[in-house]
């Protein structure tokens, strides 16, 4: 008989998955309401719960960007500083578990997360780092993903045109 209140790694990874989805649905939805906007970060930080108890580095790290990414929208600058910095330092301690992307978006969220926090010129530099890591990705549907995903939310450019060539 398991303990109460205990849950299996595959219910773990199910309810991490069906947040994240959620998570992204609302995250894709531009005219969210200030409700929607709570749930959209509570189910990101709930995900990337459920992911620290049953998944993988990459989990983890996917996990803390959404949550970044998040407040980045949402224009929490101290916590979008410190999801965008958590995610990058377990993107640089376990790079060789982390996919091309995964690199990138890295790059962008501290880019996002650093602009936010009013330090322009060190954005442009990240950004233009998250650019150059976006030209890595193998295979041109996640390229084309990940630079649609940079150009959805303004920042400062230096002509990204060129840099997706």
């Amino acid at each position: 008989m398991a303990q109460a209140g205990a849950k299996s790694i595959l219910d773990h990874k199910f309810i991490a998955i069906e947040l994240n989805q959620r998570a992204w649905a609302l995250l894709e939805n531009e005219s969210r309401s200030p409700e929607e906007n709570d749930e959209m970060l509570h189910v990101a930080h709930a995900s990337l719960w459920h992911w620290l108890q049953a998944g993988t580095k990459v989990h983890h790290q996917r996990g803390l960007w959404l949550v970044g990414r998040i407040h980045v929208l949402l224009g929490n600058r101290e916590a979008a500083m410190r999801y965008a910095r958590q995610t990058m330092d377990l993107t640089e301690v376990h790079q060789e578990d982390m996919a091309d992307f995964d690199h990138a978006y890295a790059s962008e969220l501290l880019a996002r997360a650093t602009l936010l926090a009013g330090e322009e010129g060190e954005a442009s530099v990240l950004f233009e780092r998250a650019a150059r890591l976006g030209q890595l990705i193998h295979g041109e549907q996640n390229r084309k993903i990940f630079f649609s995903d940079l150009e959805a939310i303004p920042y400062p450019k230096t002509e990204l045109s060129e840099l997706n060539s």
